[in-house]
């Protein structure tokens, strides 16, 4: 299986992403994904309908990955002899955006899951003196990690990074005290810490 990032937006594919699909036999992928890369499948393309049986597949089956499959994406599902293609990330665009550099940056998950753990490391990466850029869940967004900074009594900017890469593309600049909120589900949370 090679498992590919296709980029979170239009036009974020890489060469050697679009060299993968085009060589491929079958390309399987979440409705975006596939949208993502329609115009460079040459061959079947599925929608795919059970993660957990993707090591099921063709040993040259393409699976595509929203943003990169290290993300919080399907490189998660390779095994020792796939191949996983890097793609652009949320999260490298929403530096690029906010002019946040990746050096000082931790990635947090806390999107579709107990948003408890990714809590406890909010904090001990803030009180590291750590950035973060945040997949929140619709239960720990950007208020909760507004209160979250008030009660740490910690100064920082917050961006909210909705449909990046899209022409709908809109970043929300707000602080602790006034958070940005976002108007869809499909965002990043970036939090900067003023030192």
């Amino acid at each position: 299986m090679i498992v590919v990032g296709v980029g979170v937006g239009p036009g974020m594919l890489t060469e050697e992403g679009i060299r993968a699909i085009r060589n491929a036999s079958v390309v399987y992928g979440a409705k975006r994904a596939l949208e993502l890369a329609q115009e460079y499948i040459d061959c079947e393309a599925s929608t795919i309908k059970d993660y957990k049986a993707l090591h099921l597949l063709p040993d040259d089956a393409v699976v595509l990955s929203t943003g990169d499959p290290m993300f919080s994406g399907l490189g998660k599902f390779a095994g020792e002899k796939d191949t996983v293609v890097p793609g652009i990330s949320s999260m490298q665009v929403a530096c690029a955006r906010t002019r946040v550099n990746l050096t000082n940056l931790t990635a947090i998950t806390a999107h579709g899951r107990d948003f408890e753990p990714a809590k406890a490391e909010l904090i001990r990466e803030l009180k590291n003196g750590r950035n973060v850029f945040l997949l929140p869940d619709a239960k720990f967004g950007s208020e909760e990690v507004a209160e979250v900074l008030l009660e740490m009594g910690l100064s920082a900017e917050l961006y909210t990074c909705e449909n990046l890469g899209y022409p709908e593309e809109r970043i929300a600049k707000g602080t602790p005290e006034n958070p940005p909120v976002a108007e869809t589900i499909l965002y990043g949370l970036m939090v900067v810490q003023k030192r």
